[in-house]
């Protein structure tokens, strides 16, 4: 093709011309936005009368997601993402932290060999910043392929060779080759960090997580090991709240940032699902759904949440909302390094509930007629002693004696060591004072309006 025109593109409102850095390299049908990554960050960036002056060391960094044995469902999780927004971090919209530049083979501007240039800069050390690998999917043994062809490819080497003399190159490769020099390598969703579905029993793929192919000595350019966020799929914001959270301290403006034994973000998978799942309350007291689509607990039909570590029920899926507890789906343990081996199979309760949710049934059948007591007792205004004077509660009348009974016990504990209400506050008038309300109630204020009528009777 001949040469590419110049691009206008305003910065910070003024119009400046631009020239692809690309654009001498032949075959440009992969360039047909004439633009680099690289560049439409910058360029968005100065639109939006942003300057690329940076809080810290770090002005720009490179991100390349590559993927193996994969659905794409992390990437899903992540483009949904919403705090931060992916795109915040994409046009340096978060103070503090540097311009995010997304190499991204579905959300890439170029494509082919263009796309390729940037992971061999990458890997011959020219990137004017530091760059962080994100894999999604577990990592296939490529020995296991026929004819040579890989599971999961990722371009072809090397760059502008005539097509017989060119090979498909692995994303397992691209990952030994860009790995040693990345300032940090990031497993995302439960493939990438523990194998996940490719890697559970009877696959013929050799399939393995990023960690087992890398090795327990491995590190990146910055000493760390491997960083993982699972999840089948993830929460999306677990990926770039972590990032973000990386990259401030990078920058020296944040913390640094904790992980657990198994380099997972501990802030975020510290907890079990059950903690602070919306059903938990329902485990406590001993009453368990026993179909879908019921609101009480899920462990009887096949939740793990008591052991599974993950914030799903806290984060929820999407912008907070949803999330498998809190839409009704059993929690089957997708966050785990088990998984889905290990929890298999999904319709069936875990073993250890046979024990944890029988002992719930027997303290739940004391606690539940205790709570409902002190529940009924409590939604009762001080005014209310024989009826509840409600159109929708006809039937709430007087209490029996046993309520009255256990009641009497409760406030004493309730009370003890503490301070009760002043039914009658302590004057504050001279002696032999009367107020209004004392000489028509007798002192006893908190009445309804028929018992007043009676006292008012009595006293005529």
């Amino acid at each position: 093709m001949g040469e590419i025109p110049e691009k206008h593109v305003g910065e910070a409102g003024s119009p400046k011309q631009h020239t692809s850095e690309t654009a001498s390299l032949p075959d440009q049908v992969g360039n047909v936005g004439r633009r680099t990554m690289e560049e439409l960050v910058e360029d968005i960036c100065a639109s939006q009368g942003k300057t690329q002056l940076s809080l810290g060391p770090l002005e720009k960094v490179y991100v390349f997601w590559l993927a193996g044995m994969s659905c794409d469902g992390c990437t899903v999780s992540v483009t949904g993402a919403t705090e931060p927004a992916l795109e915040d971090l994409l046009t340096g919209s978060i103070p503090g932290v540097p311009l995010v530049i997304l190499h991204h083979y579905v959300l890439q501007l170029e494509a082919g060999d263009h796309y390729m240039q940037s992971l061999l800069k990458a890997e011959q050390g020219k990137l004017d910043g530091p760059y962080v690998i994100a894999y999604e999917g577990s990592i296939p043994d490529e020995n296991l392929t026929a004819g040579g062809e890989p599971f999961a490819g990722e371009g072809s080497l090397p760059l502008w060779a005539p097509s017989t003399e060119r090979r498909r190159v692995s994303t397992a490769e691209w990952v030994k080759r860009l790995a040693p020099g990345a300032a940090a390598m990031i497993a995302v969703g439960t493939c990438a960090t523990w194998g996940g579905i490719p890697a559970a029993y009877g696959n013929i793929t050799g399939s393995m997580s990023v960690m087992d192919w890398l090795g327990a000595d491995y590190r990146s350019a910055l000493g760390l090991p491997v960083i993982n966020i699972p999840g089948c799929a993830p929460v999306g914001d677990n990926f770039t709240d972590a990032v973000q959270a990386i990259l401030l301290f990078l920058q020296g403006l944040g913390p640094l940032p904790e992980f657990d034994e198994l380099g997972r973000p501990a802030w975020q998978f510290s907890e079990t699902v059950h903690r602070h799942c919306v059903r938990a309350g329902y485990y406590e007291e001993g009453v368990f759904a026993k179909e879908f689509g019921d609101k009480e607990c899920l462990v009887e039909i096949g939740c793990w949440g008591p052991v599974v570590q993950c914030n799903i029920t806290e984060k929820g899926a999407v912008g907070h909302q949803g999330g498998c507890m809190n839409a009704g789906g059993p929690c089957i343990g997708c966050t785990m390094p088990g998984f889905p081996d290990k929890f298999s199979p999904f319709y069936k309760s875990p073993p250890g509930s046979l024990f944890s949710s029988n002992a719930s049934r027997l303290l739940g059948s004391i606690v539940r007629p205790l709570r409902r007591i002190s529940q009924r007792e409590r939604n009762r205004e001080i005014r209310w002693h024989e009826t509840v004077p409600s159109g929708w509660a006809m039937e709430k009348g007087d209490t029996s004696l046993t309520h009255k009974i256990l009641e009497f016990f409760y406030e004493a504990m309730q009370f003890q060591g503490a301070k009760r209400p002043e039914k009658q506050p302590a004057k504050k008038f001279p002696p032999g004072h009367q107020s209004l309300p004392d000489r028509v109630y007798d002192g006893d204020y908190q009445v309804l309006p028929e018992e007043r009528e009676k006292k008012a009777e009595k006293r005529a």
